[in-house]
């Protein structure tokens, strides 16, 4: 009843039927269309593929329908992904520029003071869900490939966001952060760390026992651990803010994530694959 009670408050203070997307981005590719939300309808169909993923999937809440809402979705745009054969919302996205607000989702569970002191417009990317049966190649580079165009439009240099992982220990945890120091993925520049509501029960004691080098068997349980999206994001360079941070809502652990334009810009959505 709170979950529906806070839905319609949203919808209600945020006047959901003037909402005007502030970039707008149309592309069709087969028989995907990758746009803006623009209306209505696909706010809702895009509320409601984030509730069927977040809380019926990964929290399995049984037998309930709802929209996915809070007080950010009105500060931002929304991507979405339509397979227009059967007129379906396939994938959806939150993109949160700093050239239209400044307030960001990530600041609740991070320091990121260090990243939006940086020079240039900054992007936060959120809330990106796919619905179970398209997540395929085709449409993470469809993905991708709209958030490059809204990072040009936008006049982006960075992209930064919560990477979410189905992981809940702490030696897992500390195991991830490990696996990512030995990889390389942290640099000072973004180290941003969680903030103290967002802090890990028993992660420092974890993270005590994971200062030596990963094992073969180590290294393939976090390779299992890390979720396709997140991986192809690290493909493209992006970088870690280090310690994860607890999200208890949703019961998942989040790494601050950095990527900057230009490698995006050079990477996999400029090969996007044919589709029909």
């Amino acid at each position: 009843m709170l979950q529906a009670f806070q839905e319609y408050y949203y919808l209600r203070l945020h006047k959901m039927h003037s909402f005007q997307p502030k970039i707008s981005i149309d592309q069709k590719v087969g028989s995907f269309r990758l746009k803006t939300a623009t209306n209505v309808k696909e706010l809702k169909s895009a509320f409601q593929l984030r509730y069927e993923v977040f809380f019926n999937e990964l929290k399995g809440v049984k037998n309930q329908k709802g929209w996915d809402i809070d007080q950010y979705d009105f500060l931002c745009d929304h991507l979405v992904i339509i397979d227009e054969k059967t007129n379906t919302v396939a994938a959806t996205f939150r993109l949160n520029s700093s050239k239209f607000s400044n307030e960001f989702y990530s600041a609740r569970e991070f320091h990121i003071d260090r990243i939006l002191s940086q020079e240039g417009n900054k992007t936060e990317l959120g809330r990106a869900c796919i619905k179970k049966e398209y997540r395929k190649g085709v449409i993470i580079s469809l993905l991708w490939k709209g958030i490059a165009e809204y990072m040009s439009k936008t006049q982006s240099q960075l992209l930064f966001g919560c990477a979410s992982f189905q992981v809940k220990t702490a030696r897992q945890a500390a195991l991830l952060h490990r696996y990512f120091f030995e990889n390389q993925k942290y640099t000072a520049e973004y180290f941003c760390p969680p903030t103290l509501a967002y802090k890990m029960p028993d992660f420092d004691a974890w993270a005590a026992h994971y200062k030596r080098n990963l094992n073969p068997n180590e290294i393939s349980e976090s390779e299992l651990l890390t979720p396709s999206l997140c991986k192809s994001y690290l493909k493209m360079g992006a970088f870690l803010g280090g310690e994860p941070a607890w999200d208890e809502d949703f019961s998942c652990l989040d790494f601050f994530t950095v990527l900057q334009a230009e490698d995006l810009n050079r990477s996999l959505w400029k090969r996007l694959p044919s589709v029909s």
